[in-house]
């Protein structure tokens, strides 16, 4: 069993910590602005205090993909003209300069990490597939507790859905708390 999630805003980072982020904190970094910001000062902050002493952030294709194409699907949902047509907003001129706004975020994300593989040819399949059947599980979660465990990283979420894994998190999230 892991230890029990650690409070984030509590959190001495050292330039030894080896941090993974999941996608939901890059969002909150990154993505695009929501009316209510609550999450966003408090994972901002937070992200200063690891870059100030350089904590060391590590990331996976996985993540970078989530990033790209959850806010991509956020921005779709802002434009009233493609209610039903995600392909068609993409395709539309109209993404062009969500598609910019996307491609600058990921290359300042990825200016703080360092990237790792996922080992995909070493990950347990039977297994995260017979969890993913359950229902319990989201699959790309199971895929980053891989990644955590396989390399000794702590993860910083916001994702409720960790709270039965057998890693170790930093969280600003009561029920993962």
């Amino acid at each position: 069993m892991r230890d029990k999630a650690g409070e984030i805003r509590h959190y001495n980072f050292t330039a030894q910590d080896k941090l993974f982020l999941d996608t939901n904190i890059w969002l909150y970094l990154y993505g695009p602005p929501k009316p209510r910001s609550y999450w966003r000062s408090i994972y901002a902050s937070v992200f200063n205090r690891m870059l100030r002493v350089k904590s060391r952030i590590y990331i996976d294709v996985l993540v970078v993909s989530e990033f790209i194409n959850a806010y991509a699907r956020l921005k779709w949902r802002d434009a009233s003209s493609y209610p039903n047509a995600f392909k068609t907003f993409r395709n539309s001129p109209d993404f062009k300069p969500v598609a910019q706004n996307i491609t600058t975020h990921v290359k300042q994300i990825m200016k703080h990490c360092t990237r790792v593989e996922s080992d995909f040819v070493t990950l347990p399949i039977d297994d995260l597939l017979a969890d993913y059947i359950s229902g319990d599980f989201d699959f790309n979660d199971q895929v980053i507790t891989e990644i955590c465990k396989n390399n000794g990283f702590t993860l910083i979420t916001n994702d409720g859905d960790f709270k039965t894994q057998e890693i170790s998190i930093l969280t600003a999230n009561a029920k993962l708390l």
